[in-house]
């Protein structure tokens, strides 16, 4: 294909028209958009759930995780660098003794932890930790 003035222009003004179109978002983080399509964009809190990892983790094909969150009906784990953000998901029923989970994870690489948390009123609470991953376990 030869380059001329005329088709430079044309790919130059069409890059320009894509870039300034409202709504589009610009490589938007995957654990971000599945936490906004698991809440249906309603307002998430803070507090109310307690989410344990450690700080540095040697293998991350092993990453120790405790998470609980009182009156919660269910528990989402999201990890924004791995391959598929959403780790997994607990669902606790009425006759459950407590709302917690104590489990290992893979984590690709260092990255933030998310947990969030269903509670029974249909609200939403979330924490976020930050772990260090020296060997990744995700490839």
């Amino acid at each position: 294909m030869e380059l001329t003035r005329r088709k430079i222009l044309a790919i130059g003004s069409g890059t320009l028209a894509l870039a300034g179109l409202p709504g589009l978002p610009a490589f938007a983080n995957p654990a971000q958009e599945a936490i906004a399509l698991l809440t249906g964009g309603a307002e998430i809190g803070e507090g109310g759930v307690t989410l344990t990892l450690p700080e540095m983790a040697a293998d991350g094909g092993t990453v120790p995780l405790e998470v609980s969150a009182p009156g919660a009906v269910s528990i989402a784990i999201f990890a924004e660098r791995n391959p598929e953000p959403g780790v997994v998901t607990f669902t606790f029923g009425p006759l459950s003794g407590s709302r917690s989970v104590s489990t290992r994870i893979r984590l690709a690489e260092t990255q933030e932890v998310t947990a969030l948390a269903t509670m029974e009123d249909g609200s939403f609470q979330m924490a976020k930790a930050h772990v260090d991953v020296t060997v990744g376990g995700c490839g």
